[in-house]
């Protein structure tokens, strides 16, 4: 059976010029990847379904290699797990309306509470741990402003996986085989990428890394040592001033209020620079978020005076000679305030002392995040009741099953791949995730091709439509498949013309001339570091 392109190939680029100033997002609609029904909605032609299963094929042989099950669960989730959980009530949820009651269900984002709920109906024994399954399916978010055509969209295609073990040591080796299957499914689509270490952001935990391609288009901002090499995120990326660099004049503050409501904490940092909270919690860990300044002094004025206390956390970029503000209330007990110094509580910039080492300078990049991996240990487990009896010392303990829960973004790969690799002619796809490797087209009419397909040893689309030979080229190379066979008058010698790049950046020879004996081999050489 001839393989041919697909029905709607082509269908919008007969009027289209391609302009170096033409969003991505427009690009992919054009060559007839996906279509947008409305804002934030996709939907997928069959060459945008070709390159995703190519996708998916490459992250469930390493997802399956480390014993990870496949599974399918339901897009619709029972509100009961999420309020357990606390998250009922997230602003990007869709609710489900039944007639004029209230709502009971959602269309998932994501499912750690439905996955919780699964494995704790099947989880008679730890000696069935432990439990490690992924799906790849849409998952929805009521996205208020979406953007970037498949970037960020009210719906998306996802790879979520979650891991299920005894104790959190066995969680760990868990995270760490699925760290290094993700290194091999990103080293397999073909793009440089990074793993930065990362805030855990809503979905939580101890521990979490992303999974990001560097690009000037990217949302994210990701900074790395040129000494050490750690790579991070803005929100965990702890910086120092060069030395030699002289004190911030003016100091803007933050108040918080711990837990208990008996200590303030002010947070010191020069004024024009972003405070980032979560560096202040790591130096006082019961700390509040969300409290109103008003709320922080009507609360800690509250307190009895004997149990009041303040702590004055400073950022590495004051010293005394700074402009502090007034203090904003009474405390005359000075034994009861205690200062920290030093310490690092802003977004870091570039050119700044790596707060790892303390010895390199950070060099700062743009960056599309499209994984993310998390140890959730038992921020999800424990409050859905997931436990299990296990023998220790003599006794049987019952433990909360430690989690794990790591995602891709197999639609925002598409996206982030077509968005870094285009160049003047189009899209440019690599190799291992084209809709297709060669566009095959016939110069000439008749019948002496026929035998010529059942010989071709590399994945093709025969372009049989009534347009010319040159636009067919051009559509091709715009579509981002690697090369074109030519079919035509001094067969059997065929003509190859490669499209673009290899993959390490160096130009290949555009046009070959082969034997049709030895077609499918030259073919393939050239693949193989496209």
């Amino acid at each position: 059976m001839i393989r041919r392109v697909p029905k709607l190939y082509g269908n919008q680029l007969a009027k289209f010029k391609l302009e170096p100033n033409v969003p991505t997002s427009e690009l992919l609609s054009r060559v007839g990847i996906v279509s947008y029904p409305r804002s934030g909605l996709v939907n997928w032609s069959k060459t945008g379904l070709l390159i995703q299963d190519k996708i998916n094929v490459i992250i469930r042989k390493h997802m399956d290699s480390i014993q990870f099950e496949e599974l399918s669960l339901s897009l619709v989730s029972y509100k009961q797990g999420w309020i357990k959980t606390g998250r009922w009530n997230q602003a990007e949820i869709f609710k489900l309306q039944n007639g004029n009651h209230e709502p009971d269900f959602l269309l998932a984002p994501t499912c750690e509470e439905e996955i919780t709920q699964y494995a704790k109906q099947a989880l008679d024994s730890y000696k069935q741990l432990p439990f490690k399954f992924y799906q790849i399916r849409e998952k929805f978010r009521d996205e208020k402003r979406p953007r970037g055509g498949l970037l960020r969209g009210k719906e998306f295609l996802m790879k979520d996986g979650y891991s299920f073990d005894v104790d959190e040591e066995k969680a760990l080796e868990t995270y760490k085989s699925v760290v290094g299957a993700y290194h091999k499914i990103f080293e397999d689509l073909g793009v440089p990428y990074a793993k930065a270490q990362a805030d855990s952001g809503d979905i939580g935990g101890d521990m979490s890394h992303e999974w990001h391609y560097l690009n000037a288009s990217g949302e994210d901002t990701v900074f790395t040592c040129d000494s050490c090499g750690h790579v991070s995120n803005q929100e965990k990326t702890l910086s120092f001033p060069q030395e030699g660099n002289s004190a911030a004049s003016n100091v803007s503050v933050q108040y918080f209020i711990t837990k208990d409501k008996t200590t303030l904490v002010c947070a010191y940092y020069p004024k024009g620079r972003t405070l980032e909270p979560k560096f202040v919690q790591s130096e006082v860990p019961d700390i509040t978020f969300g409290v109103s300044e008003s709320k922080v002094f009507e609360e800690f004025s509250k307190t009895e005076e004997l149990s009041k206390r303040v702590v004055r956390v400073m950022d590495a970029r004051l010293n005394s000679r700074s402009n502090f503000p007034d203090f904003p209330v009474e405390f005359h007990n000075r034994s009861m305030i205690t200062t920290l110094t030093d310490v690092p509580i802003v977004l870091a910039e570039e050119g700044e002392v790596c707060g790892e080492c303390e010895r390199g300078a950070l060099n700062q990049e743009k960056a599309i995040e499209v994984g993310h991996t998390f140890y959730l240990g038992g921020k999800y487990s424990k409050p859905l009741g997931l436990s299990v009896d296990v023998p220790e010392d003599g006794k049987v303990v019952n433990k909360t099953v430690m989690m794990g829960c790591y995602g891709i973004g197999v639609s925002r790969i598409v996206a982030a791949i077509a968005e870094i690799n285009r160049d003047n002619e189009g899209l440019r796809w690599p190799r291992n995730i084209a809709p297709w490797e060669v566009t095959v087209v016939e110069a000439s009419k008749g019948d002496r091709f026929a035998d010529v397909y059942s010989k071709m040893n590399f994945d093709y689309r025969l372009d049989d439509r009534d347009e010319s030979l040159g636009l067919k080229i051009k559509q091709s190379n715009m579509m981002g498949i690697a090369m074109v066979v030519i079919l035509g008058k001094k067969f059997p010698m065929v003509d190859i013309e490669v499209r673009g790049k290899r993959r390490d950046g160096q130009q290949q020879e555009r046009k070959h001339q082969v034997h049709i004996d030895n077609l499918s081999d030259t073919v393939n050489s050239l693949l193989i570091h496209m």
